[in-house]
């Protein structure tokens, strides 16, 4: 214990010969917030795949949240995993994240983003807690503006992530790859060596070290990697059988006879258990053979939901029934939209006319807080129905129309701007949801929202930013005049619709409504009024605030603004989704410094 309090909390100095310009190794880089403890540029490229080692810890322990969390490609994570993509992890199972790093400033470094929670209010615990030593106190305090003791939940912060490239030395001895690891208590050089199949003064010369004595507890160090891991490949997850003494043999053997009877009687006891039950289920079957055959299913779709682990449940129409009470009046939302109780759960379920299954397949790829989760689908007669997550809330169109403080309707816009953000860029291949309006954003019990709808959704393929239509689809007031024009959908298509929601969610007004006797557009309304001369003072009577409207209005003011970029008529001068949301993220913080509403 001694030991260890020494390793944990004494920080040494020191200057080890850097051998042909590898990396040093930084034994304090976990507790001093004062310095960078990033890796410097000194490999032969700017820019390479390196890869991070990580501890799954709900909430991240699956594909989905681990890539999220280093913004790392959801698909190669799986692939180098041997797992796929819907995979949820058993907790502390070592996982490999691919990730891009590349050169800023001086040090190599990957970028993500982190929104932060209320366990996680420092510099120093995010780094070390959530990023699990792979970032520093000292880089994050560099990256962001905010003071590290007036931290806030839901702030979000820029992550760089400690990565490295080759040099170009280690590049002619055979190292293509450099993976970034975390030393936990009580691993010797000999056992980190051993894991990834390569030899302890590899390690040591990768990172500068002279002494192996000299590696500590919770720092990070660098492992040079002739090829691209896998987890199949690596000992990670590997156990040593230990070998008996040679008092303990005789007794193995006798176990050994004992084992043996045990497991025939077993066989026997389970052949006649799934004989039985075999039985009992193609009698089962028979009889509902006859009630099943208008609800066959696609071979193909049968075939890619086999393919998915996060369970996507194919409902008997009879279930769907008993749910909402045979679709009683009582459990009607809207639409051919219904309420249903399932087991201890209250889920929707919406009467589709069309074929739903590119959009189920879509729907089973994508996770995120801000998109509506699909549970389940049924096909009945000629009917599909989508079984997904119940939002108490209703849309987000009747909301507006209320008055709410600013800081909700702030809120509302990050969540939006987070989910379309998620389907651009952290989805492979990204996603255009291509008819974003008040109506297909619904909200919880505690008014956070989420994109519904994904009906008309359009995958971005093979990286370029442009897919093109058959036919003009999407609703009026929301789509982008390039759309309208060219029947084409980009990622700015949904940058443009979010600009008419953020007017909307300002103003309280539809996206559509009428004016001096006939219909008007929001966006060429308040487009005009801020074209002009004395444009914030015309924005008085439009946006509603209630009681908020004198100490808010500049910040009001900010939404609008933003709102207008994203409404340019050039699709290529619209902002992306990341940038919008840092905008609306400093908007949000400064709305809690002056006024003071969470």
């Amino acid at each position: 214990m001694k030991q260890f309090m020494l390793n944990f909390f004494i920080f040494i100095s020191f200057q080890s010969p850097c051998i042909k310009s590898q990396q040093q190794y930084s034994p304090n880089q976990a507790f001093n917030c004062s310095n960078e403890s990033l890796y410097t540029c000194n490999g032969q490229h700017p820019s390479c795949t390196s890869f991070l080692t990580y501890k799954s810890q709900p909430p991240y322990n699956s594909v989905a949240t681990i890539a999220l969390l280093t913004s790392s490609n959801l698909s190669k994570l799986a692939l180098i995993n041997n797992v796929s993509e819907t995979t949820v992890f058993p907790t502390n199972k070592d996982i490999i994240i691919p990730i891009n790093c590349s050169c800023s400033h001086q040090y190599y470094q990957a970028n993500t983003t982190y929104n932060i929670e209320p366990q996680s209010l420092t510099y120093f615990v995010v780094a070390n807690t959530t990023f699990q030593g792979l970032a520093t106190c000292g880089s994050m305090k560099r990256a962001n503006p905010y003071n590290e003791f007036e931290l806030k939940q839901g702030f979000e912060l820029k992550v760089p992530l400690r990565c490295a490239c080759p040099t170009k030395d280690q590049i002619l001895s055979g190292t293509k790859y450099l993976l970034t690891y975390r030393l936990t208590f009580g691993e010797s050089l000999n056992h980190v060596a051993s894991k990834f199949n390569i030899t302890p003064k590899s390690v040591l010369t990768a990172n500068g070290i002279t002494k192996s004595n000299t590696l500590y507890a919770f720092t990070t160090i660098l492992i040079p990697l002739p090829d691209e891991p896998s987890i199949s490949q690596t000992v990670i997850q590997r156990y040593k059988p230990t070998t008996p003494l040679p008092s303990e043999r005789s007794k193995a053997k006798k176990s050994t006879k004992v084992g043996v009877v045990a497991a025939l009687c077993s066989f026997l006891v389970l052949t006649v258990v799934v004989t039985v039950f075999g039985v009992i289920y193609m009698k089962i079957k028979r009889k509902n053979e006859g009630m099943m055959e208008d609800e066959v299913l696609p071979a193909d779709l049968l075939a890619k939901i086999a393919r998915f682990e996060r369970v996507i449940k194919v409902y008997s129409f009879k279930e769907l029934q008993v749910a909402t009470q045979n679709f009683d009046h009582k459990r009607w939302i809207k639409g051919c939209v219904y309420w249903g109780v399932f087991g201890n759960k209250i889920l929707g379920v919406k009467k589709m006319g069309i074929d739903v299954c590119k959009q189920v397949n879509m729907l089973s790829k994508i996770n995120h807080i801000n998109l509506v989760k699909l549970y389940g689908f049924c096909k009945h007669q000629d009917c599909w129905y989508l079984v997904f997550e119940y939002m108490k809330m209703g849309s987000l169109r009747e909301w507006v129309k209320e008055t709410h403080s600013l800081c909700k309707r702030v809120q509302i816009a990050i969540d939006v701007a987070n989910g379309l953000r998620y389907l651009h860029d952290f989805t492979k291949p990204g996603y255009v949801h291509n008819n974003l309006n008040t109506s297909n954003i619904l909200l919880d019990g505690v008014e956070r929202a989420k994109i519904s709808n994904f009906s008309l959704a359009r995958m971005i393929d093979d990286g370029n930013d442009n897919s093109v239509l058959s036919r003009v689809v999407g609703t009026r007031g929301y789509m982008a005049p390039d759309y309208l024009g060219n029947v084409l959908i980009t990622a700015k298509v949904d940058v443009y619709s979010f600009g008419v929601v953020l007017l909307e969610l300002i103003t309280g007004k539809d996206a559509v409504f009428r004016h001096g006797g006939q219909e008007v557009l929001l966006s060429t309304t308040v487009g005009a009024i801020m074209e002009g001369d004395n444009a914030e003072r015309e924005l008085w009577g439009w946006i509603d605030l209630g009681h908020e409207a004198n100490e808010r209005m500049d910040h009001a003011v900010q939404v609008v603004k933003l709102s207008m970029k994203c409404l340019k008529q050039d699709p290529e001068s619209r902002p992306s989704m990341d940038e919008i949301v840092s905008s609306l993220v400093k908007i949000q913080v400064d709305l809690q410094i002056v006024a003071g509403c969470m």
